[in-house]
Order: structure tokens, then C-alpha cells, then sequence
């Protein structure tokens, strides 16, 4: 995930990473969603299922490509679950839990029947069932960056997330070793400053030897 990175003295801000999953949901027909990425598209719910589209405790599979679609969490083709669920745009929105693996960004949908058959735009923060889980902290992945995790810089002024044991192409220069609310509560042997969003939404991170 890049982040925008500044001298220890100044604050870094973050930028949304490239290996978050984008899909959209549309209307299929009365009663009917589906998942869309590009040109693809598949039913999106399990039959009988009700509720909030790929809401709280839900279960997505994948088919082909990057296209997801709502299944039963026992079914040999659930791949992830969705740990949190929230309308309206992401940016401004409520943060994932930091144990998310990627984010389906949920278009509105107005099927022209009921509210049951329609979806708002929202998100979904997704978890997958089984590893990897590029989330996790120091596995150089997912959508948020949070304590553990560290950094390389891309750029001047701009960091970018790789994994912590060096296995990815570039070696880490940074660790996150805590989250904190302001950049006063940060060790003093913090090198730089991370902007993590949430509650704790200041990285201090330590340059790595």
C-alpha cells in the first residue's frame, strides 16, 4: 500500500493502495443482483438469501479474474468473508478492521421494486477464508497499513508497504512499530510518521538497521 512519506518532522498521509479489489453491484431483473468487474458479471446471492448484500458474516467467491459474487459461507466456492459492512463512499467512510484482506467497493442499485431488491453504494471489508493474508502485519499487503507493517520508499515524499522478511523485490527501511492518536505519543526514536487513519491514526515507524 503506498503511503505519502514525510521528514520525521512533518505528518505522511495515505493514498488508497493499488491491490484493493474494485467491483460494483448492478440489477439483474427483479430480485436479482450481480457483482460486476469490467464486462463480467455473476448472479451475486445464494438462492433465499435476504438482507443486506454481501453483509456482516456473508461470503464472497471468486470467479475468474477479479469478479466476486455472494455465496453460502459452506460452499466449496466461499474464498472470503466479510468482516465489516458500511454505506455510502469509502473515502470519509468508517476504516476496516486491520485485519482486512482487500475491499468490494458496492455500486447503488435500484431495481425499481422494493428496498430488499436494491442495494445503496457502500463497501465491504473482506477477509480471506484461507491464507494468504496479505492484511496481516509485515506480510507487505492489503488495503490499510497498520502497526508491524513496514515500508519502502517509492519515491520522494511517498512510501510504499512491502513485507518485513525482505521476500517481496524490495527490502523494508521502515517498521510501523505503533499506532498512536497524535504524534506526540510516538517514542522519541521515531524516523517518520505514518497517517493510518482510525482512532490511532499516526504510524510511528523506526528505520530498519
Amino acid at each position: 500500500m503506498r503511503r505519502h512519506a514525510l521528514p520525521r518532522t512533518l505528518f505522511a498521509f495515505a493514498v488508497l493502495s493499488g491491490t484493493q479489489v474494485l467491483a460494483g453491484c448492478q440489477a439483474e431483473g427483479p430480485g436479482v443482483q450481480r457483482v460486476v468487474q469490467g464486462d463480467a458479471a455473476v448472479p451475486s446471492a445464494p438462492a433465499g438469501r435476504k438482507g443486506t448484500f454481501l453483509g456482516r458474516g456473508a461470503c464472497a467467491g471468486q470467479d475468474g479474474g477479479r469478479v466476486f459474487r455472494e455465496v453460502d459461507c459452506a460452499s466449496l466456492q466461499a474464498a472470503a468473508g466479510v468482516l465489516a459492512r458500511y454505506y455510502g463512499p469509502q473515502p470519509g467512510g468508517p476504516r476496516c478492521p486491520d485485519e482486512t484482506d482487500f475491499v468490494l467497493h458496492i455500486t447503488a442499485v435500484d431495481a425499481g421494486t422494493s428496498e430488499r431488491d436494491s442495494s445503496p453504494e457502500g463497501y465491504a471489508c473482506m477477509r480471506n477464508l484461507r491464507p494468504p493474508h496479505p492484511g496481516d502485519p509485515g506480510h507487505g499487503g492489503g488495503p490499510l497499513t497498520v502497526a508491524g507493517d513496514c515500508v519502502r520508499t517509492e519515491r520522494h515524499g511517498v512510501v510504499k508497504e512491502v513485507a518485513c522478511d525482505g521476500t517481496g523485490a524490495h527490502a523494508p527501511e521502515y517498521r510501523v512499530e505503533v499506532a498512536a492518536r497524535t504524534r506526540d505519543d510516538c517514542p522519541p526514536d521515531t524516523d517518520l510518521y505514518v497517517q493510518l487513519g482510525g482512532e490511532a491514526p499516526v504510524g510511528c515507524a523506526r528505520r530498519l538497521p
